[in-house]
């Protein structure tokens, strides 16, 4: 019976030290498997972050889930180098998930839309707005790399095509140009580059009178029509007088008039001064502007007028008499609606 006791005695700190390590172990897991509850957050850590910033960037955007992401990145040996970068915890996402993210540097990538862009400058803008540099460091990029890729300044558009990308919040601006222009070079395949010389027209060409012809008109299936207009002028060495080079030129794209003031501007942009195309495009053109010119039907048209019933099409004549009425009917409409 004694014996009995004494085993007895040897057993109590045992299952006492059993009992800890399971509470211990259950409290670690309540620990890693705490649930971040809210609406999707952004975690940036910049390059020069430390252990304190990364700590209260995740406990402000995620509270304790954030708070617990942390203790188990730190206590894993995290390092602020290695956590470099931008990550998306959505709802429900559990703290060991979330520190071991940080812990091997999985980013989420960010997504940039590329639409409706004028100029390089507002390309850079947009990117910026995603990524951890600004917009002058892309403008760096593109002066870096463009020029070696054959693009004058002027010609910057035309290495870039509208589209949805995504890249990592801290890839650097020259990997982002080189990733653009890599999208835009495959672009231009062996057809496209064929039906270019077919034309007479280099690609820079073509995505210079396809940023032309994309300003002109709204009408998706007037672009081919409007593309064969301006390449027969440029087949029969006319000038290519089209009004979005002038607003371009004057610099005020809301111009709803154009008046002898503004064709008088002096600029290598303003088509009704230079003969032949503008030493760039006046926007960077959507893939579909430049099939659009590189598809161009056959016709005969050289002259086009904006309609009169300001639909945003146009019409088309081949002699400068029809032109002519046209382009009355169009002033006496401006005329009655008063814009100057």
């Amino acid at each position: 019976m004694k014996r009995e006791n004494n085993k007895n005695k040897h057993l109590y700190p045992l299952s006492l030290g059993l009992g800890a390590i399971i509470a211990i172990i259950a409290w670690a897991f309540i620990f890693a498997i705490k649930e971040y509850n809210g609406t999707s957050q952004w975690i940036y850590i910049p390059h020069n972050a430390d252990s304190g910033s990364i700590r209260d960037s995740l406990e402000t955007r995620l509270g304790s889930a954030g708070t617990n992401a942390y203790f188990l990145w730190e206590i894993s040996g995290g390092n602020p180098c290695d956590a470099h970068g931008a990550y998306l915890v959505k709802d429900g996402d559990r703290a060991y998930n979330i520190g071991k993210r940080l812990m091997r540097g999985q980013q989420t990538p960010v997504r940039v839309t590329i639409n409706n862009i004028r100029t390089v400058r507002q390309l850079s803008e947009r990117i910026a707005r995603k990524m951890e540099w600004d917009g002058d460091d892309f403008i760096t990029a593109c002066s870096t790399i463009l020029p070696g890729a054959g693009f004058k300044v002027a010609e910057f558009p035309a290495a870039f095509l509208p589209d949805t990308y995504e890249f990592y919040w801290n890839a650097s601006p020259e990997s982002v140009v080189t990733r653009l222009l890599d999208y835009r070079n495959n672009f231009w395949d062996a057809n496209r580059r064929q039906k270019a010389k077919a034309i007479g027209l280099n690609p820079v060409k073509v995505a210079t009178l396809a940023s032309i012809v994309e300003e002109e008109t709204n009408a998706i299936d007037e672009r081919p029509v409007v593309a064969r207009l301006y390449l027969n002028r440029l087949k029969k060495g006319m000038m290519l007088q089209a009004d979005p080079t002038v607003k371009f030129a004057v610099g005020d794209l809301s111009i709803r008039r154009i008046t002898g003031k503004h064709l008088a501007v002096e600029s290598p942009y303003n088509t009704y001064r230079n003969t032949g195309l503008p030493p760039g495009p006046i926007r960077i053109p959507e893939k579909a502007a430049i099939d659009a010119v590189l598809d161009a039907p056959e016709h005969n048209y050289i002259y086009m007028c904006a309609k009169e019933d300001f639909s945003g099409r146009h019409n088309f004549a081949a002699d400068y008499a029809t032109h002519q009425r046209n382009a009355g009917r169009y002033r006496s409409e401006l005329n009655r609606r008063g814009i100057r």
